[in-house]
């Protein structure tokens, strides 16, 4: 299981992006970031858990646990499993209401994140979040 969201999270992540003075360190601590994530095993890389929507191939696996949800993800690309990391640490183990109830744009504002993506990039972090939302309402 992930330790984003539990171990690691949203306010974790906006701290610490603070303390880096360029985007390029920023970059290598998203990068680092996905490396933390653990991989999905191969019965779980299937057409049913793939994001549609992101430029490179990403794959999401919910499940719940006492009221709470709980997602796996990963990705073929170093940013993107940064980038899932990044969301991760503000849904993970979370109720639905709370997902639903969270203000990702603020959270994205607050990292500036969006700004320093391709447009490409930023559309494919929004489907990440829209399939976590999803998630919740079906959850909910």
């Amino acid at each position: 299981m992930s330790q984003f969201g539990t171990d690691v999270t949203s306010d974790d992540i906006i701290d610490t992006l603070s303390f880096f003075d360029t985007w390029e360190d920023r970059y290598k601590y998203i990068i680092d970031l996905g490396r933390e994530l653990p991989e999905l095993d191969q019965a779980q890389r299937s057409d049913d858990h793939i994001v549609r929507g992101c430029q490179s191939q990403v794959w999401l696996v919910s499940h719940e646990k006492d009221g709470r949800l709980f997602f796996d993800a990963d990705s073929d690309a170093f940013i993107v499993k940064g980038l899932l990391a990044v969301v991760l640490a503000a849904y993970n183990g979370k109720t639905p209401r709370e997902i639903l109830d969270f203000d990702i744009e603020q959270y994205f504002a607050e990292l500036n994140l969006l700004k320093h993506l391709s447009m490409t990039r930023g559309n494919g972090l929004k489907a990440m979040v829209k399939r976590i939302q999803e998630t919740a309402e079906k959850a909910g």
